[in-house]
């Protein structure tokens, strides 16, 4: 009996011993595809980093770098097969590391990030709104969800203009009620969930010029709405005073940078 209690105690051992071997395998490839990634040689990065998940499958940083090596080498834009193909790949390792830890925000960030460059702008906001879910203070998601309401938006709102024969420098509002009562049903709302979320981002960063940019379009935009003209000159005004918001915290920032323009240590 005690010599069957040792075998079995040698046998642990050495699953012990070979576990740890593989782990520090997979944390030598973790470095090799590190160096590479950090030298853009991203398809030896994926290499690497595609070894050390062989070796050691729970070892979540590894697939972390390797669905952002992954995600590297996507052009957005771009519809070649092997293109696609990259951005599923990325998005698949994404998707495993959430399967361990549903709140990584860095895996949450990269798909909501991977489905705007896509243009799936539905599909990126759901991962927005998942992001603040779990990170509340992350400006750049709520700005992210705010560019999203202005995409979706913005060609509907040219395409009516131009089927009514209007010119991009006429005021509005619409006078075709039938076409901007439609508009509004369908867009309105979004266009003020975006301008709540982009509020938020300058709560978050009161100096946050690109939300203030992105305000003034949409406030600008949704003037188009309005009912009156002086409704719509109301709106048209409050869109001009964030465009000088955006100037100042732009003039602010750039002030505050080292003199001379050279390398600084950031």
């Amino acid at each position: 009996m005690k010599r069957r209690l040792m075998v079995v105690v040698g046998v642990a051992a050495l699953a012990l011993l070979a576990t740890g071997c593989q782990k520090l395998k997979a944390r030598d490839e973790l470095n090799k595809g590190v160096q590479a990634f950090k030298n853009a040689q991203y398809s030896q990065a994926v290499e690497h980093f595609k070894t050390a998940v062989e070796l050691d499958p729970t070892f979540p940083t590894a697939r972390l770098y390797l669905a952002t090596a992954y995600m590297n080498q996507y052009i957005p834009g771009a519809e070649s097969p092997e293109n696609i193909q990259m951005a599923q790949a990325a998005f698949d390792e994404f998707n495993k590391v959430l399967e361990a830890n549903p709140n990584d925000t860095v895996a949450i960030a990269s798909i909501a990030m991977l489905k705007l460059q896509q243009k799936e702008w539905d599909d990126a906001k759901s991962w927005y709104q998942k992001l603040v879910s779990v990170d509340p203070t992350n400006k750049e998601a709520y700005y992210s969800l705010g560019f999203i309401a202005w995409s979706k938006w913005y060609p509907v709102y040219g395409t009516a203009r131009a089927n009514l024969g209007m010119k991009p420098e006429d005021p509005g509002p619409i006078k075709d009620k039938k076409v901007k009562e439609e508009l509004k049903a369908e867009h309105l709302p979004e266009i003020n969930e975006g301008l709540k979320y982009l509020e938020k981002a300058l709560e978050l960063d009161p100096e946050y010029d690109d939300a203030m940019a992105y305000i003034n379009l949409l406030t600008r935009e949704r003037a188009d709405l309005m009912d009156t003209a002086e409704e719509y000159k109301r709106e048209i005004e409050v869109a001009d005073n964030w465009i000088q918001k955006a100037l100042a915290a732009k003039k602010a920032k750039a002030e505050r940078q080292p003199a001379g323009g050279g390398i600084t240590s950031e």
